[in-house]
């Protein structure tokens, strides 16, 4: 029976230290009867911490591996772990080093980016299923959880409009305005700085109509696209705007983005009032 061999393993890291501990799994998994015992030291940040885990290491006769950006404490590290002849791999040094004569330019040496990175994807994910769940009115719910309620009548890029604003990591509900349903009750309770209806001529709005009744096979003289239908549709939505006592953009000549930026800029700057 072959011995099976244990290796304890401490991982030093300046944000969570799980990169070293991929990296050591990953490397492990290629050698037969071995285990190791994974030790995370998270957010060290001064030579202090690190002295007192190599010192623990040399004691315990543990490997030592570590992803430190901060040149001055890994350099410390390095020196350390020779001086007292403790086994280390040092994983993000030498990528740093060859990078930056790749590069041609300089790390900025800060701890955690990738996991702040991480954070960002994760928030602008969590913002786009915010908005597909929340689109069309499908759940009023969404409203007073939403940083932005966009309202309009059919055809008035609300929902390209919804994605485009996920994708800044703001979640977004939208809400079509019919004259024939009664706008749910949290479209009144929210804060109307937070809220934005979206007007559009009725001559715009009857081309865009009259061309997605074509792309779908209809008449393209449906009531949907009739002007007189049309503007009782722009009427009751004027009449709810007013009652929400929200900012209205007109959307006729705009890019979707051109829109964004605007509720960006007014969302950001009243966000302190909400």
């Amino acid at each position: 029976m072959e011995r099976i061999n244990e290796q304890r393993i401490y991982v030093i890291s300046d944000s969570v230290g799980e990169t070293a501990e991929l990296v050591i799994k990953a490397a492990v998994s290629q050698f037969k009867n071995v285990t190791v015992d994974v030790e995370r030291f998270p957010y060290v940040n001064d030579i202090k911490s690190v002295e007192e885990i190599i010192t623990a290491a040399k004691e315990n006769q543990a490997m030592v591996v570590f992803t430190l950006v901060v040149p001055e404490i890994r350099e410390t590290a390095v020196r350390l772990l020779e001086t007292e002849g403790v086994p280390y791999v040092d994983i993000m040094g030498p990528v740093l080093t060859r990078m930056e004569d790749v590069f041609q330019s300089s790390p900025v040496y800060e701890p955690g980016l990738v996991h702040k990175l991480d954070e960002d994807y994760f928030k602008r994910v969590e913002a786009i299923e915010f908005a597909v769940k929340y689109d069309d009115g499908r759940d009023p719910r969404g409203i007073l959880r939403a940083d932005i309620v966009l309202i309009g009548v059919s055809r008035t890029s609300k929902t390209p409009l919804s994605q485009y604003l996920a994708l800044k990591r703001l979640r977004v509900a939208n809400v079509p305005i019919v004259p024939e349903v009664e706008p749910p009750e949290e479209l009144f309770q929210v804060n109307p700085k937070k809220c934005f209806g979206l007007r559009i001529s009725p001559e715009q709005l009857n081309h865009i109509r009259k061309e997605r009744l074509k792309s779908l096979g209809l008449a393209a003289d449906a009531n949907y696209a009739q002007l007189d239908r049309i503007q009782e549709e722009l009427n009751y939505f004027e009449s709810i705007v007013q009652k929400i006592g929200c900012p209205v953009i007109d959307v006729s000549k705009r890019a979707v983005e051109e829109t964004a930026n605007i509720i960006i800029e007014q969302y950001y700057k009243n966000k302190r009032n909400f």
